[in-house]
């Protein structure tokens, strides 16, 4: 059985170096593992209970819906605005954390990780985003962790799956969130 891990990418921009490591992710991924890019968190509406109705849920919120509840896990790939979250992922948390206590998130294994310019690789956005997908309900696994410091430098000629340590901790991620997904998923 193959476990299906859904990626989420906090960054919209097209050549973003967390957009590459998440493309890393599907590369790496182990045989029985599916990692997929979810595309489109740019096209939902920022989350608003008025238009959270039964029958009317906007479609690009009812896809991100439909795609974190069929896969076992989830692993989110953030860089850092301004020393937190990018909004466009507290968005798509928002909207999974709805209904509330029945989520798209709720009880599922959440791994965060991510890259960013800083000297710390992002790891205030990554603690953000683990925060909100604690109370979101999601089972965050807090020691899956990878904070890659000096995106702009470490990634200007190099795709993140071209380096070898890099390459070497992500498919370490990948196959710890691979093996507690299967885990969660036979219980």
């Amino acid at each position: 059985m193959s476990v299906r891990i859904l990626a989420l990418v906090g960054s919209l921009r097209a050549g973003s170096h967390n957009r590459q490591l998440a493309e890393a992710a599907v590369k790496l991924a182990p045989e029985d593992a599916d990692v997929d890019l979810f595309e489109g968190l740019a096209d939902i509406p920022f989350y608003n209970e008025d238009i959270d109705v039964e029958g009317s849920v906007p479609a690009a919120a009812a896809k991100l819906r439909e795609a974190a509840g069929s896969a076992d896990a989830l692993l989110l790939f953030t860089p850092e605005y301004n020393g937190t979250i990018p909004a466009v992922l507290k968005n798509a948390i928002d909207w999974l954390s709805r209904p509330y206590g029945v989520g798209a998130l709720t009880g599922k294994p959440v791994a965060v990780v991510g890259t960013a310019f800083g000297q710390y690789g992002g790891v205030w956005a990554q603690d953000e985003t683990r925060k909100a997908l604690g109370v979101a309900g999601g089972k965050v696994l807090e020691d899956v962790k990878l904070a890659i410091p000096g995106s702009v430098t470490r990634f200007a000629q190099t795709h993140p799956a071209d380096d070898a340590e890099v390459a070497a901790q992500l498919t370490e991620v990948v196959a710890r969130v691979h093996g507690l997904a299967g885990s969660s998923a036979a219980a």
